[in-house]
């Protein structure tokens, strides 16, 4: 089964102004030797374009495939202009990819998955989802950092062989990697976390910032009334296709009620009946359009707010292991000066495990800072996009609303001469 996507095929182009920054990158295997000449920063551009979905397999392995497009002429890239075809699963492996080297990003959040099976398949939902998918990449590629990542141009350009030993080599040094012994470590840590916490050992640790209090209680309430402003939308979209399918039914009867009478009578009821189908159909139309246009960008933001919440549980962590390296190299430190009146013979070993607990904590302190203040861009970056996208969105819903008053106003306007003229027959025939 093919679902057409043609009428909706999207084709974003980004201008990337980073000067330096593919200088900086190293060649992937993967990448191949750019036949493109050098080209000046402001005058770059990467087009990705998610189109042709198509269903494979069978049963519960059936799944969607869908063809990713990317026209560039970054030096990076092999050729202009590459095809490939990837199902959700790897732009899933992307995202987690992403969220995994680049915290204190915002990372564009994926579409959910369907939690009732009958619904997979349906063209509605496979639609929702390519264009869900076509926004996911729009916003990677349109990000000053990630547009440069490798894992991006892996996934935009390794054929399918390539790709599948991509995936397989991320893969490894995961936590599914990882040797029995490890697991009983993480399990120990864990067990002693836990029963610190139980026995009154220890209080999480959190920031006391006033100004980042203030930011947590706005996502808070954000994610709140997203989320009642998502749900009041499915309210709006299931009227109007519950008022369309009521129009045409009810068209349908007045119409063959007007078949029965015959005459000026038949006339007048074929006339509404026919208003009635015209106006289900404008109303199944405006329906579809408030699902795609107005819906889902609000479904999108919340599912961004998601996002967010899970780049300030990565800077909670951070912050909670600067602190506690901290407080340890603080121990170190009062324990090497008793080493040094007690135990002399115990300083030097003392010495070098206080310079390595320093590095750590130093590495803590600078990873807990970038989260910090890559959160205060992706901050600027969010208000802006949220005031453009949701601000154009409520525009196109509110003149689309207009456009649909005006469209049923004139239906009926015009069907008002003919049932005019035929109360004045019935009248002057003394009906």
């Amino acid at each position: 089964m093919s679902v057409s996507s043609s009428s909706h095929h999207s084709d974003h182009s980004y201008i990337l102004n980073s000067p330096g920054a593919m200088a900086s990158r190293q060649r992937s295997s993967l990448r191949g030797t750019s036949s493109l000449s050098p080209v000046a920063p402001d005058q770059q551009y990467l087009s990705i374009s998610v189109t042709d979905p198509v269903k494979l397999g069978m049963g519960v392995q059936a799944y969607i495939s869908y063809r990713v497009t990317t026209k560039t002429n970054m030096e990076d890239y092999r050729g202009v202009e590459k095809m490939v075809i990837r199902r959700y699963s790897d732009f899933a492996w992307l995202h987690e990819r992403l969220s995994e080297k680049y915290k204190g990003i915002f990372i564009p959040p994926l579409p959910e998955k369907s939690a009732v099976e009958k619904f997979r398949f349906s063209a509605e939902f496979i639609e929702v989802r390519r264009r869900a998918l076509d926004v996911f990449l729009h916003r990677i590629a349109s990000h000053p950092q990630l547009r440069f990542s490798e894992d991006l141009r892996n996934f935009l350009q390794a054929d399918e062989e390539i790709w599948a030993m991509e995936r397989a080599r991320s893969q490894e040094g995961t936590l599914f990697k990882k040797k029995p012994s490890d697991f009983m470590q993480i399990f120990k840590d864990v067990q002693s976390k836990v029963s610190d916490v139980v026995l009154g050992k220890e209080k999480p640790l959190e920031e006391s910032n006033p100004d980042y209090e203030k930011l947590k209680h706005y996502i808070l309430e954000l994610e709140e009334h997203l989320g009642e402003s998502q749900k009041q939308a499915f309210r709006v979209v299931k009227r109007h296709r519950e008022l369309g399918q009521a129009l045409s039914e009810f068209g349908r009867a007045v119409k063959s009620l007007g078949d029965c009478e015959g005459g000026s009578l038949g006339k007048a009821f074929s006339g509404l009946g026919g208003r009635s189908e015209f106006l289900s159909y404008k109303l199944q139309n405006q329906a579809q359009d408030l699902l795609m246009n107005f819906e889902e960008p609000l479904k999108e933001y919340m599912r961004t707010v998601q996002s967010i919440k899970v780049v300030m549980g990565d800077r909670a962590q951070a912050f909670r292991q600067q602190q506690e390296l901290s407080e340890a190299t603080k121990l170190k430190e009062i324990n090497l000066e008793k080493l040094r009146l007690v135990r002399p013979d115990r300083v030097a070993e003392a010495e070098i495990e206080l310079r390595e607990m320093r590095v750590q904590c130093d590495e803590a302190t600078r990873r807990f800072e970038e989260i910090v203040k890559r959160m205060q861009k992706e901050l600027v970056r969010f208000q802006e996009d949220k005031t453009h996208d949701l601000g154009l969105a409520f525009h196109d819903f509110a003149e689309g609303q207009a456009q649909l008053a005006n469209d049923t106003a004139d239906a009926w306007r015009t069907l008002l001469p003919d049932l005019e003229s035929w109360s004045q027959v019935a009248e002057n025939n003394g009906i």
